[in-house]
């Protein structure tokens, strides 16, 4: 059984949900991970602030707006009465229970289960659409079999258990719409994977089931060796092994979540990402295929802050550096560079929140210093540690622009240097004509 997933823009119209047919209608079991509708998370957000912020008179109008969006869609989507009257209703229901939070208090669960009516809207609407022109389907309820556990991680225990066990009601079934990024929380309560959102899903789907393959559709024909939206110049990378996929996911690649790889890794099945626009492109698949000796894309990651950590002695002491890395475990910051030397250490982090108590804690026993936006540029590759000339061609591409920090040898898959964010456009340009001759 194969896993489909597609994003917000591949429902995002009534015109984009009917053409979704041609890519899951055939012969071959299925189960197709649907997102919301673009553009309705953010509203559904928009209207869980204003019920928070007591502005239910706001909340309303946002609601009376999305309904309204969606009835628009209902009439360009179904041709036959009873479809459109079964969408109408449908779409009466959700918004009812949407309006239903103005009444009272409102709470972070409550939020949740407001952000949960785009994928259990987008889903049926689209098994409706089905069922209209002869296509069997089953709406397979994500609610019913996608859990996260205290830590907010898969269950994936109970995943593959009632997966199984929902699909064992349906035998001889072989197409299956479920919802993305939505699922219930150790106390039964909805919730969302947060990460990934319903990339994570297919993934978390796609293992469960030690799938044949899973496949991400977006509109963009695979992973790309570079930034499109800033260097002219980029193509698609055929293939990838599972270690770099992460690597590019993580440090900027805004195609798959880093998270997403994982549950494919651990059971070995395929991952594919194809263009929704462009179905017969190639795509780009990762496997656990290691290809050897090459370079293979380039990914930068803004927003990032350095924070440079002296010893306020003349050596590093010893339990110097466990001091260190105990206060950002403490307040839960992940570190993503670090260098060190004789009598110091620099680390590069991506979120802000907790820099301040960071800092403060830091100083109690050495000196500090703080750079914010910066980029981290990472060349991903396979840089097997017998080879030679990687570094020196990286770093020969980047002779003219200031380094602040290099990671090299941490990983046989990345290379990352740290650079202020307004050298981030000239060091893609460079690296993309020296390392790809483009």
């Amino acid at each position: 059984m194969k896993v489909l997933k597609f994003g917000g823009t591949s429902v995002g119209s009534a015109e984009r949900m009917k053409s979704l047919v041609a890519l899951i209608k055939s012969n071959e079991p299925k189960i197709v991970v649907l997102s919301a509708m673009s553009g309705t998370t953010n509203a559904l957000v928009e209207i869980a602030n204003a019920l928070y912020a007591r502005k239910n008179d706001k909340a309303k109008k946002l609601i009376n707006a999305l309904e309204k969006k969606y009835e628009s869609v209902l009439k360009e989507l179904y041709s036959k009465e009873t479809s459109l009257n079964k969408g109408k209703e449908l779409v009466k229901n959700h918004f009812e229970f949407i309006r239903s939070f103005t009444l009272d208090m409102f709470t972070a669960n409550e939020e949740k289960a407001i952000l949960a009516q785009g994928e259990l809207l987008s889903t049926a609407m689209e098994h409706f659409y089905l069922e209209e022109n002869g296509i069997e389907s089953v709406l397979l309820p994500a609610l019913n079999f996608m859990r996260i556990d205290e830590n907010d991680e898969p269950d994936m225990k109970y995943i593959e258990e009632n997966l199984k066990t929902e699909l064992k009601k349906y035998s001889g079934k072989k197409l299956f719409i479920t919802q993305g990024y939505i699922c219930r929380n150790a106390f039964g309560e909805i919730d969302n994977l947060k990460r990934g959102g319903s990339d994570y899903t297919a993934t978390l789907i796609g293992a469960a089931l030690i799938s044949e393959e899973i496949q991400i559709w977006t509109d963009i024909d695979g992973m790309r060796n570079n930034d499109p939206r800033i260097v002219e110049k980029t193509f698609p990378v055929t293939e990838l092994s599972y270690d770099e996929a992460a690597e590019l996911a993580y440090f900027g690649a805004k195609i798959l979540h880093p998270t997403c790889v994982l549950p494919a890794q651990k059971k070995k099945v395929p991952v594919r990402l194809l263009n929704a626009l462009q179905p017969q492109a190639k795509g780009t698949v990762i496997t656990e295929k290691t290809p050897t000796d090459r370079i293979t894309a380039v990914a930068a990651k803004d927003g990032i802050i350095a924070i440079k950590i002296k010893s306020t002695r003349m050596l590093l002491a010893y339990g110097f550096l466990r001091s260190v890395f105990e206060i950002f475990e403490r307040y839960k910051t992940s570190i993503d560079m670090i260098t060190t030397s004789e009598v110091a250490v620099s680390v590069t982090i991506d979120n802000d929140s907790r820099l301040d108590a960071i800092v403060k804690e830091l100083k109690e026993f050495c000196s500090v210093e703080i750079d914010k936006n910066q980029t981290i540029v990472c060349v991903v590759g396979s840089f097997s540690a017998d080879k030679q000339g990687y570094a020196l061609r990286i770093l020969d591409s980047m002779k003219n622009i200031p380094i602040r920090m290099i990671s090299y040898g941490g990983s046989e898959n990345n290379v990352s240097v740290l650079i202020d964010a307004k050298y981030k456009k000239e060091t893609l340009v460079a690296l993309n004509k020296q390392l790809f001759n483009l």
